[in-house]
């Protein structure tokens, strides 16, 4: 049976962060944890952020890793607690808004993090009791903002997702403004993410058609506009404007499913954490779009064809090829190799990608040697 659920409460315009404080009345929040990082930091955007409370009391959490951890979780957490903090406000890209998700589930659920996580059947553990988010992305790539999902690196270093309609944020305020100064390789890398999102979901098998006609769209804006926010982001306001509608609609349409792109840069990781996601699923999206072809759900649907129309391309058959010529152009490496990938790792990451919640949801199930095939073609 399908289930499809859209409810976010979106707040979508220029300057929009000036509405912050508006969404805490909104929700009844008095004290919110601000749930941010370093970079953000150093960028003043925590300062707007501050300014646009007021006097609004509240706390910060501005250690944020790269690739959050169930420590950065646990940090939070006690500051939510010591301080009496009756709501979060997460800013930044994915690692902030999954961290602040981690926070809302630690912050009022007992025991360890890992309980809660979805391949240990933790998802109905996840109650209406966690702490309520009010979303604020500064970059446009995840889509954390209106998702239900959380990928944390949890105590045993395993990259585990947190699924729930409870964790979606009750508020979500989409500001191209914020992503006027996110440096041209992290606009690549997190656009490409966006890319990857709504690609993944779109060929995914599961009966989603809302889910179909946003990833499609998002796809659309995503890749005609990429490019230009890359190299000419400060003053394109119109290539952020469209970048960030594709990463918020790539993330509103996975809830139909990812696959075996996700699942290779979840399990590589975890095990080298230093490793951007949004770059590690553009390294991968060409082989995987390649072995897709062969699924029937894929091919009776014309989904290639499809996505084909919507990124200007004569064929599906020209798609792993586009994407490779477009991470080119956007100056991504070209392959894992140039990342620090070695082949002795393709086992560690096929273990952990055939345990990884993305693998079930891909059309075309992999086994394997099929992974073990992805890995060394996106070499």
């Amino acid at each position: 049976m399908a289930f499809i659920n859209y409810v976010t409460h979106i707040q979508f315009d220029f300057g929009a962060l000036r509405l912050l404080r508006e969404e805490c009345e909104r929700l009844g929040l008095n004290r919110p944890l601000i749930v941010t990082d370093p970079g953000i930091k150093a960028a003043g955007l925590l300062d707007r952020a501050e300014a646009a409370l007021g006097n609004l009391p509240h706390a910060v959490f501005d250690a944020t890793p790269a690739n959050p951890t169930e420590a950065a979780v646990r940090a939070a957490a006690a500051i939510y607690q010591a301080q009496g903090c009756d709501g979060l406000i997460a800013l930044g890209g994915g690692s902030a808004i999954d961290c602040a998700k981690g926070v809302a589930i630690a912050a009022t659920h007992e025991g360890p993090l890992t309980h809660y996580a979805t391949i240990e059947g933790g998802s109905p553990r996840i109650s209406e009791r966690v702490a309520p988010i009010i979303a604020v992305p500064t970059t446009s790539g995840t889509g954390s903002e209106v998702a239900r999902g959380a990928i944390l690196i949890v105590d045993d270093g395993r990259k585990l997702g947190f699924h729930s309609w409870h964790l979606v944020p009750r508020s979500a305020i989409c500001d191209p403004e914020l992503t006027y100064g996110l440096p041209p390789m992290l606009t690549a890398a997190t656009g490409m993410d966006a890319i990857a999102h709504c690609m993944e979901t779109f060929m995914a098998s599961a009966f989603n058609p809302p889910a179909d006609g946003i990833a499609l769209d998002g796809l659309t804006r995503g890749w005609a506009h990429i490019e230009r926010a890359t190299r000419n982001g400060a003053q394109d306001g119109e290539a952020r404007r469209q970048l960030m509608s594709a990463s918020m609609q790539g993330a509103m349409a996975f809830q139909k499913g990812l696959g075996c792109v996700h699942s290779l840069s979840h399990s590589l990781g975890g095990i080298n954490p230093r490793l951007h996601h949004g770059t590690l699923n553009a390294m991968f999206l060409p082989a995987v779009v390649d072995f897709n072809a062969q699924a029937p759900s894929v091919q009776q649907e014309k989904r290639l064809e499809r996505m084909a129309h919507a990124m200007g391309l004569a064929s599906g058959s020209d798609i792993p090829e586009a994407l490779r010529d477009m991470n080119a152009r956007l100056g991504l490496p070209q392959g894992l190799a140039a990342m620090g990938v070695q082949s002795e790792q393709f086992q560690a990451v096929i273990a952990g990608a055939l345990k990884d919640h993305c693998h079930a949801t891909n059309p075309r199930l992999a086994s394997t040697g099929d992974y073990e095939a992805l890995l060394a073609a996106s070499m």
